[in-house]
């Protein structure tokens, strides 16, 4: 844990230190169907010993996908042990990962995210297949200067500027146009002044560690204002928790310097797209289950883990490509995958496995994930599919070494694909989802309310006239 993470025992603790530290408000935050964290915010004097231990009642039904009205009332229960300071309250505040309860039951609310992440954690040390698993994301993300969205019933349109964009090399500046910009597909590891970007990264991956999470580098993406932070692996439920901070952080740090930050997977016409790949591995009384002698060093049980993750990818892709955008991204051309294969280095493939020399460092790589998907559900349910694919013997076939973005057709069509749709992903997982009900890690309650709030989505999407339809059929 980083030097910066409040972790606290007992409720006298955390009340001792809110008292000799003056703090003087405490955020309770939590994490809804879609990812999108919340927060409902105490007074120190009203978090007491109480509420600690039996939690707090609040409006259910509110939540987008989570209960209905006539039965709205739910418990929110801190949990102490995670805890960091709001580097961006104008008053000492604290927050409080959170954990949402039934009020009758007491029990976990199946719908809430961060009990489903405990749940498969829970899952794996009872299957005796593994007793830790660790993530290492790597959600990437746009910076823009000006965000205009237009979904009028005669104006539909949107626009998004930055200075790095080449869309502006000829545009008049007051200050002048100094020109130094990177082109499309052309911004990864550029020196400033061509990334111009430097500065706000640094500055949200220090306030990132200023929240308790540990902290590896930041660079420039592919793509003119498109970036990445790195932070450290570690285990299923801390880098879910970490995923939420790194996007708190990204968009007020973004928000601070006058700029709009975005996780939208495909903002930008034909350019990259951001993705999240999930770094993943299985370890067991401190050694690590994914290293050995076969392909790339891998073990057997690593080999059956991408055959689950492979097996059930188009089930996964409804949590770890959520939104009817994440679609946009994943086409062949721009390093997203959408080949359902494995390869060592070979960044076409849905898994890769990155090199190393160690066998603690021994690994797989999904590809195909955004940073869009709810961390939670997208970490568990690739567990899921990984654990699936160990207790099945599932075996992945033949790697795949060449680069399958200029394969023939013929040879393409052999190649089973990713969804090509949001609406194919939850198709998906309506037939092929018993993997994710193993040890009630997900219910089926879930399950069905995540496809229906996907489906409200759709809907909308697909009822939007689209800029393009009226430019193609028109004057039809």
């Amino acid at each position: 844990m980083n030097k910066y993470a409040l972790s606290f025992k007992s409720p006298a603790e955390i009340l001792k230190y809110i008292e000799e530290q003056d703090i003087q408000f405490i955020d309770l935050n939590f994490t809804d169907i879609r990812g999108k964290w919340q927060h409902t915010t105490q007074h120190a004097s009203a978090f007491t010993k109480e509420l600690i231990d039996d939690g707090a009642c609040f409006d259910g039904s509110s939540i987008a996908g989570w209960c209905d009205i006539q039965k709205s009332d739910m418990i929110i229960k801190p949990d102490i042990s995670r805890v960091t300071y709001d580097p961006f309250a104008a008053q000492k505040t604290i927050k409080i990962f959170c954990d949402i309860y039934e009020p009758t039951s007491k029990k976990p609310y199946s719908r809430d995210p961060r009990s489903v992440a405990k749940a498969a954690e829970a899952y794996l040390k009872k299957s005796k297949l593994g007793d830790t698993a660790y993530f290492g994301p790597e959600p990437e993300f746009f910076i823009f200067d000006d965000v205009r969205v237009h979904t009028d019933t005669n104006h539909v349109s949107y626009m998004l500027d930055s200075e790095e964009g080449a869309y502006n090399k000829g545009r008049d500046y007051p200050t002048g146009n100094m020109g130094h910009r990177p082109p499309p597909k052309g911004g990864y590891f550029p020196e400033s002044p061509v990334d111009s970007l430097s500065d706000i990264r640094a500055e949200m991956l220090t306030v990132i560690e200023s929240m308790g999470v540990s902290v590896e580098k930041h660079h420039h993406e592919v793509a003119p204002a498109q970036c990445e932070l790195g932070i450290k692996f570690a285990s299923l439920l801390e880098t879910a928790d970490n995923v939420q901070l790194y996007k708190h952080a990204v968009h007020n740090v973004a928000h601070s310097y006058g700029k709009s930050a975005t996780f939208m997977p495909k903002p930008i016409n034909d350019d990259n797209g951001s993705g999240m790949h999930v770094h993943q591995s299985l370890w067991k009384s401190g050694k690590p289950l994914f290293a050995g002698k076969s392909y790339a060093n891998l073990s057997e049980t690593a080999l059956y883990y991408i055959g689950g993750i492979l097996k059930h990818a188009r089930a996964l892709n409804a949590f770890t490509n959520p939104t009817t955008n994440s679609y946009k991204r994943l086409v062949a051309g721009f390093e997203a995958p959408v080949s359902l294969t494995y390869s060592a280095l070979n960044r076409s493939a849905a898994c890769r496995i990155p090199h190393t020399n160690a066998p603690k460092e021994r690994r797989i790589e999904a590809r195909f994930p955004d940073p869009l998907a709810n961390p939670y559900l997208a970490f568990s349910a690739m567990l899921m599919a990984g654990l699936d694919g160990i207790e099945n013997k599932i075996h992945p076939g033949d790697a795949a070494d060449k680069d399958l973005y200029t394969v023939s057709s013929e040879e393409q069509l052999k190649v089973p694909k990713l969804c090509g749709s949001l609406k194919e992903a939850l198709i998906a997982l309506e037939s092929d989802h018993d993997f994710l009900l193993k040890g009630d890690v997900f219910t089926r309650d879930l399950i069905d309310a995540f496809i229906d709030l996907k489906i409200q989505e759709i809907a909308k999407y697909e009822a939007m006239v689209h800029p393009v339809e009226v430019d193609m059929y028109y004057s039809g």
